[in-house]
């Protein structure tokens, strides 16, 4: 079973935003122990004060996942955003056209770049600003 940190941390890491502020809430109210094990009552939280944390988001956690945008038939734009609205927004505004197609793909897919090879979650690490373009991937 994971503990309290562990499970705080892997929150985090999926930006799981609700349950990162229900962690650290019960933390802060002493409710629950960074070494306790993961399962804690929800309930001993005041949901009000949690919403509130949510809503004002001080860590500035959102969720942001990679696109696949078909350019031409044979050359596809991976970008990180946070909907595939706003990929295909940052797509027009970059390229000045329509994508043919906008496919999510999983953040632990691996992908080579630059002679590099690692998940697009790695990859995500060196942006700080999104939407983002990572790279073009060119069909032969």
């Amino acid at each position: 079973m994971l503990t309290v940190k562990e499970l705080l941390d892997e929150a985090i890491k999926y930006e799981e935003k609700p349950l990162v502020y229900y962690i650290i809430h019960l933390l802060q109210k002493g409710k629950i122990s960074e070494y306790d094990d993961s399962n804690f009552d929800l309930d001993l939280a005041d949901h009000e004060e949690v919403k509130r944390l949510i809503e004002e988001n001080p860590l500035k956690i959102e969720k942001v996942r990679i696109y696949s945008l078909k350019k031409n038939q044979k050359q596809f734009m991976f970008i990180f955003a946070k909907s595939e609205h706003e990929a295909i927004e940052f797509f027009v505004r970059k390229f000045r056209q329509k994508p043919l197609n906008c496919k999510e793909y999983p953040l632990e897919e691996e992908i080579t770049r630059e002679n590099t090879t690692k998940t697009f979650r790695e990859f995500k690490k060196e942006f700080i600003d999104f939407p983002a373009l990572l790279g073009m991937f060119e069909r032969s």
